[in-house]
């Protein structure tokens, strides 16, 4: 299918790796230009010659911290206009209701809510003006069912799920579409952690506590990036117009919810 985005240019933060990048390859695909950026810049580098080799398309790259003000500033320079934003970036650690303190929520909500409202707030008024945008906030299944031992990301994550519900309402009569997209368990660097952590602090073994999880899967399987990224896409696309302010969910069905 043909996306109708190509020759598009998209930012498409922490996509060195995992659903990030996921994203960026599908796009890439569909033949939109790139501005990648991630902390990291030996795999930022990688990942960047590498889907311009596959792909043919332009990639440049910003290797920064999204969540500062200063990181911002170094990839909105280079980003420019662009037409497509897709935020994302990793979520806080797991840890007890009891040990988080006023500075963990901060942090929580610096990452996962203001970080990507000050990318919206930047970009979204250009896209405004010239009458086509599209934005994707990769969140989590957590705002339809927390997560307990999550609880930093699951009140930074619907923070940002309010906010886009009124704004992308605000937006969408100028062309621009913005929708979140929420990743149940995937077979990433995040989940490998969070395994890891299940285990240690049951006393049991990484693949246990990876057979656990999967226990509570439809599908019996942890998600993969590239349909994650292919969801991304098409949520960026020429056929997305009418798809205002949604939470996409992509779970494997582990979400037991009517609505």
């Amino acid at each position: 299918m043909d996306l109708g985005i190509a020759g598009k240019r998209a930012l498409v933060c922490a996509s060195s790796k995992g659903l990030g990048r996921g994203c960026a390859e599908a796009l890439a695909e569909a033949g939109v230009n790139l501005v990648l950026n991630a902390r990291g810049a030996e795999a930022l580098e990688a990942t960047a010659a590498q889907i311009r080799e596959t792909y043919g398309v332009s990639v440049e790259t910003v290797a920064a911290d999204v969540t500062t003000e200063e990181g911002r500033a170094q990839l909105l320079e280079v980003a420019g206009q662009v037409d497509i934003l897709v935020n994302n970036a990793g979520g806080p650690p797991p840890g007890s209701w009891k040990d988080w303190d006023r500075e963990d929520f901060i942090a929580a909500l610096d990452a996962n809510m203001l970080a990507p409202i000050a990318l919206i707030k930047a970009l979204v008024p250009g896209m405004e003006e010239r009458g086509w945008g599209r934005v994707v906030n990769i969140t989590s299944v957590s705002v339809k069912s927390p997560i307990a031992v999550l609880g930093l990301s699951n009140s930074a994550r619907a923070g940002l799920t309010g906010y886009v519900a009124g704004t992308s309402r605000q937006v969408a009569p100028s062309g621009v579409i913005m929708n979140n997209l929420l990743p149940g368990i995937h077979a990433t660097d995040r989940m490998t952690s969070l395994d890891s952590n299940t285990a240690k602090a049951e006393g049991i073994t990484a693949d246990e506590a990876k057979a656990r999880r999967l226990g509570g899967i439809p599908t019996g399987t942890y998600g993969d990036a590239r349909d994650f990224g292919a969801t991304c896409a098409f949520m960026c696309s020429q056929y997305a117009k009418f798809m205002v302010g949604q939470n996409v969910l992509l779970d494997g069905g582990a979400t037991n919810v009517t609505m």
